[in-house]
This record gives C-alpha cells, structure tokens and sequence, in this order.
C-alpha cells in the first residue's frame, strides 16, 4: 500500500514546474501499477498547448474554469468542477486557464516523471528502465 500526501510531494522530484502549470506526481512508472496519478495546476491566464502522441490522458477538473480546444476539429469545451475530458485519440488540444485550473490527471503509459513537453507538446515515451 502506499500513501502520499500533497504536502509530502510540494518542492520535491514530483512537483514538476513548467511556465504554465506544476504537476504534482503522485503515482509514477516506479510504482508498477501500469498508470500515473497526478495534480496539475495550470496558471490563470496561460495558453499551454499539447499533444500526448505516446500517451492516453484523462483529466478531471477540481478547481477553476478554463476552456479546452480540440485543435484538430476547432470545438470548444467549457473546463470546471465536475468536468472530464479524456485524450482518447492523441488529440492535439489546448487548454486556455482563465483562472487556476486545478485537475487530476491520470496517463497510460505511466509517466516516470522526467517527461518534459518538447516543441510540439508532446511528451517523450520514457520508461522507468531509462533511468
């Protein structure tokens, strides 16, 4: 079993920082569950655009309003509490953060939590033997 608290992952190797969100990573590839946990918070007033080629994503929002583009289809989705959205198929997306966006999110295959956003907003397909 294993637990973890928010306040135990706050300034550590989990807490990821980036220009428009922290990514809090509360279960990773070393854990051997065959998924990753996180919290990430994208900051009020940011564009963050991305495109996971190598990974499924679901998102759930817990905080916040924002807006989240399908940039291959043009729609529009209203982003607050109470609202999933799942990367099904790699979709380039981007997320507008009106306020703080806070969100759980969950990735297959698990991130090692080394992944940074290339220039096209993907995150590479790292494996936690890579290390």
């Amino acid at each position: 079993m294993i637990v973890r608290s928010l306040e135990e992952i706050i300034d550590t190797e989990r807490d990821v920082r980036a220009e428009t969100w922290c990514s809090r990573r509360f279960v990773l590839a070393k854990e051997g569950v065959g998924f990753s946990l996180h919290e990430t918070i994208l900051y009020a007033g940011t564009e963050t655009r991305m495109w996971y080629a190598n990974h499924i994503e679901a998102v759930y929002c817990i905080g916040g309003q924002g807006e989240l583009v399908n940039e291959e289809t043009g729609e529009k989705h209203r982003i607050e509490p109470g609202v999933m959205y799942l990367l099904d198929g790699h979709e380039h997306h981007t997320l507008r953060a009106h306020t703080d966006v806070r969100t759980v999110c969950v990735f297959n295959p698990p991130c090692t939590g080394r992944e940074v956003h290339d220039e096209n907003g993907i995150y590479p397909l790292l494996k936690e033997e890579d290390a």
